[in-house]
């Protein structure tokens, strides 16, 4: 018989790890909430037809949450060996395919996986953005990613441009995905309660999601740009050959800012190198 979430972390003397970006989510109402929206957007009953991973699962409320809506199956990557030891027990209790990686999700290659296949996960928020930007540059591999976090570096993803929240993140995400926002989580849904809210977000591919060598041009040239973003492009993006007559042959001002290029022009700019 499983212990309700409060319980196990208590039975398993499951304190949270600053140095894992750990923060438990153990209301299961809220848990149940963040698979509920994420289904009901895809407009889908249950994942029985798709293979979940999730990133990080801690005491498994998520990961419970999950299990009850009939995953074809579900693989969970977990660094910390005591939440192994949390999602050993509760493979116990499921007939589901259940899968069980202690590693790193930055070095867990995904494709692995049989597809179609989903993401699910209250990420570690100290690695939150890289690992977003490792699955955007293979969205096409990807049904659906539903991810949580930090709800500034949500507005950060989310953000239009002409906006100080507008940056390399924006462009990549909004190129390669329709977003749409989930919920937000105040400090006291989480134990221990982190200083700031959380934002769960739903990533679906686009039809013709940028691809990953176009990202990495992208990635490359929105560095220099938004690394010195009060400087205009002919200054920040000096170091690229040509610059001046690249962007004005896209009809872009040499005098523009960062901010102002949408994530379309950025795309386009990438091609021309």
């Amino acid at each position: 018989m499983l212990l309700s979430l409060r319980d196990t972390v208590k039975f398993y003397g499951l304190a949270a790890e600053k140095s894992l970006g750990q923060n438990f989510l153990l209301d299961e109402e809220i848990v149940g909430s963040i698979v509920e929206k994420s289904l009901k957007t895809q407009s889908r009953k249950d994942f029985h037809d798709c293979n979940i991973i999730e990133v990080g699962p801690g005491p498994g409320g998520l990961t419970r949450m999950i299990l009850k809506n009939s995953p074809k199956s579900l693989t969970v990557v977990e660094m910390d060996e005591r939440c192994v030891r949390i999602m050993q027990d509760l493979k116990q209790e499921t007939d589901c395919p259940f899968n069980i990686i202690n590693g790193d999700a930055l070095e867990f290659e995904e494709k692995n996986i049989a597809a179609p296949r989903q993401i699910i996960s209250n990420l570690p928020y100290n690695i939150s953005v890289p690992l977003l930007l490792k699955w955007l540059a293979k969205i096409a591999e990807f049904e659906a990613l539903t991810l949580m976090f930090q709800k500034e570096v949500a507005e950060r993803i989310t953000a239009p441009r002409c906006c100080k929240d507008y940056g390399r993140v924006s462009v990549i995400a909004q190129l390669t995905c329709q977003i749409d926002e989930l919920l937000d989580l105040s400090p006291q849904c989480f134990t221990p309660a982190p200083k700031v809210w959380s934002r769960v977000l739903l990533f679906r591919p686009l039809k013709n999601p940028v691809n990953a060598q176009e990202i990495a041009k992208i990635s490359q040239i929105t560095a220099l740009a938004f690394g010195q973003r009060r400087k205009m492009l002919r200054q920040s993006l000096k170091s690229l050959p040509d610059i001046i007559a690249k962007l004005e042959s896209l009809g872009i001002p040499p005098t523009a800012r960062a901010e102002e290029l949408t994530p379309q022009q950025f795309l386009e700019l990438s091609r021309l190198y």
